[in-house]
């Protein structure tokens, strides 16, 4: 009896070390796995919380993203505590950044996600994965987790350890660190399911904007406007090419030498629509209008952006409206951070390179709306631009998009470079000759930091 019972016994835990063995799966299966996954899924949809921790203190968002094959992506985010929401679309139109509740839309010229990666998209974590051949593995109760090397645009992200479920490898959680290992943005997923029956709506410029009172006309861009040599820098909320600004860095009115005039002679030049781009004469002082109703002496002194009148535009420094032909984009009192009376309140960075201050700011006039200037110099040289673009059509961003967490920018430029990004209905241009890229991204990431507190 006592033989047959250890048999029995002995038979059970083999029985189960067998099963045990055969529900165990190595780093190399787990990763055939997902070549597989990634490869033959047609969808999936998923939403969870992202904490950037970029700032002076963590800042949450909402996030619910949704992708279709081929080529169809939607990325929500949300900050509940602000009450806004920001939309990243990829449809066959091309790529948007939409402010519904502002009826903002934004348009890039871009090629993402090819080109870069998000924390949040499926095929930007398997990527990692799969092309990390050091990466590390080990399980987690439910899940397989992966440590690998960060392939991100921000070159502070130096790893991300990766939660996948053990039952279909969907995404659980991410965190991804710096070279110190201090967790820099994390995300948790609530949900996550592949092949999700998603329809084509859900992919819709016009749809998505569903949520703002009077729908923008999603028109195509003239591309004549980027082409700085033939047309100028006009129709400044659609330009990424914020160059007439940004010498301003560099000059002061302190009687330093620099000339603003040879770089910046297309800053003048008229587009069409009978509006000017920013005035850049390295005197300061704006061209008057036919009827004497001229910028505002104080902001013409300091070489700000002002518009040059023509038949059918005028500028007046009391309300800062700019007023031209049928073409013109302003449609809409400023709205969101924007007062009644057409002011804002700026947002100066928090965070300053090692070795920059501050040299000061102005308030000015860029593309027809108020706006004001931050200069910074010492061992960077740069300027931030910030202003309150009225309603528009799909304005036209050229670029390379970046991912700055809580929103998507773009960068444009060569020896002078500039990022641009708008939240919460405004616009940001950061311009520098000298300020390396993730130094811009850090200040831009800080001027959020500031609004989130």
């Amino acid at each position: 009896m006592r033989r047959r019972v250890g048999f029995i016994a002995a038979f059970l835990l083999l029985a189960a070390a067998v099963l045990a063995g055969c529900g165990t799966k190595d780093a190399n299966s787990v990763v055939k796995d997902l070549d597989k996954t990634v490869n033959t899924m047609e969808s999936y949809h998923g939403s969870g919380k992202m904490i950037l921790h970029t700032g002076q203190q963590p800042l949450q968002y909402d996030v619910d993203v949704s992708y279709q094959k081929p080529n169809y992506y939607r990325i929500e985010l949300t900050n509940a505590k602000k009450d806004i929401t920001q939309i990243v679309l990829r449809n066959d139109e091309g790529v948007f950044v939409l402010t519904p509740r502002l009826n903002k839309v934004f348009r890039f010229q871009s090629d993402w996600p090819a080109n870069q990666g998000q924390v949040y998209l499926y095929q930007t974590l398997v990527q990692s994965i799969l092309l990390d051949n050091s990466r590390q593995f080990t399980t987690d109760k439910d899940a397989y987790v992966f440590d690998v090397m960060a392939n991100y645009q921000n070159g502070s992200l130096a790893r991300q350890k990766i939660w996948l479920n053990k039952a279909d490898y969907a995404p659980k959680q991410v965190e991804v660190s710096d070279a110190n290992a201090a967790v820099m943005v994390e995300v948790k997923f609530d949900k996550f399911e592949f092949d999700s029956k998603l329809d084509k709506s859900v992919f819709d410029t016009q749809r998505n904007m569903g949520g703002a009172s009077d729908k923008p006309t999603i028109a195509e861009p003239d591309n004549s406007m980027n082409d700085s040599s033939d047309n100028g820098t006009a129709n400044a909320p659609d330009n990424a090419n914020a160059n007439a600004n940004a010498n301003a860095a560099d000059n002061s009115n302190d009687g330093s030498t620099n000339n603003m005039n040879a770089d910046n002679s297309n800053a003048n030049a008229q587009d069409d629509s009978n509006m000017s781009a920013p005035d850049n004469n390295a005197d300061g002082n704006a061209p008057q209008s036919d009827d004497n109703t001229g910028a505002d002496p104080d902001q013409s002194a300091n070489g700000n952006a002002n518009n040059s009148a023509d038949d059918n535009s005028s500028q007046t420094s009391g309300d800062n409206n700019a007023q031209s032909d049928d073409n013109a984009q302003d449609t809409l009192a400023p709205a969101g951070g924007g007062q009644p009376d057409g002011t804002f309140t700026a947002m100066e960075p928090s965070y300053l390179p090692d070795g920059v201050s501050m040299k000061d700011y102005d308030d000015i006039t860029f593309g027809g709306n108020p706006g004001i200037m931050f200069r910074y110099t010492g061992a960077y040289d740069y300027t931030l631009i910030e202003t309150q673009p009225g309603d528009t059509a799909a304005s036209l961003i050229p670029g390379t998009m970046v991912d700055l967490g809580f929103t998507m920018g773009s960068i444009s430029g060569d020896d002078q470079k500039t990022l641009i990004w708008t939240y919460n209905g405004m616009e940001y241009r950061l311009t520098s000759g000298t300020l390396p890229e993730p130094e811009m991204v850090k200040v831009a990431q800080s001027v959020l930091d500031e609004m989130g507190k």
